[in-house]
């Protein structure tokens, strides 16, 4: 019997996130049989969808003279000039093709106010403005949550650590996400997932 108390939190698995796509992240394809396989395990099944207006300043293309991968200051803090991705109604933000979608219970998009990103599944990266994730768990009665998708040193991440803040009892599955890897961030990234009460299996 499926535990009504724990769901499967499945993060941004889209094309631009996959090999091809605009950010792709290695083998980022690779995981989607696995995570259509765990649906089945789970009750409750949540997907995050990141979607952006096509002039997010998270963009590198918004910074005159700026690259993408290189580092600036928002309001909020350090950001990640990112390549254009998952813009609102484009091929890049869909879901990958194979991914079973139609086994969400909720579909939750992050990252649409143009000033500030959104990485984490619960908060802006102000780490105040929050998404309403926390509120739906709460009601359902969901206390657990097993995570997956794209991409492990980042949004998985981001999510993973902030579940675990609110209380969440939280399982990553490293088999089921692939990391961008970049500048060491993957190491940083397990490191502080583990020093935040997250079960990495």
């Amino acid at each position: 019997m499926q535990d009504a108390t724990h769901a499967l939190l499945v993060i941004d698995v889209q094309n631009d996130f996959c090999p091809g796509g605009a950010l792709a992240v290695p083998e980022g394809d690779a995981i989607v049989p696995g995570i259509n396989a765990l649906m089945d395990d789970f009750a409750t099944v949540i997907l995050t969808q990141d979607w952006h207006p096509a002039d997010h300043l998270s963009f590198a293309s918004q910074h005159r003279g700026r690259a993408p991968m290189e580092l600036t200051q928002m309001p909020y803090g350090p950001q990640v000039l990112w390549p254009d991705h998952c813009v609102q109604g484009t091929h890049g933000a869909e879901f990958h093709p194979g991914l079973r979608v139609s086994r969400a219970e909720l579909i939750l998009r992050k990252g649409f106010r143009r000033k500030i990103d959104s990485y984490s599944a619960f908060f802006e990266n102000d780490k105040t403005t929050p998404t309403g994730l926390e509120g739906y768990l709460r009601t359902r009665g969901i206390t657990a949550l097993t995570l997956v998708g794209l991409a492990t040193d980042f949004c998985v991440n981001f999510s993973a650590v902030d579940a675990a803040r609110l209380g969440f009892d939280v399982t990553v599955r490293q088999d089921l996400c692939r990391a961008i890897d970049f500048d060491g961030s993957l190491a940083a990234a397990q490191d502080g997932m583990v020093q935040a009460g997250v079960t990495l299996a």
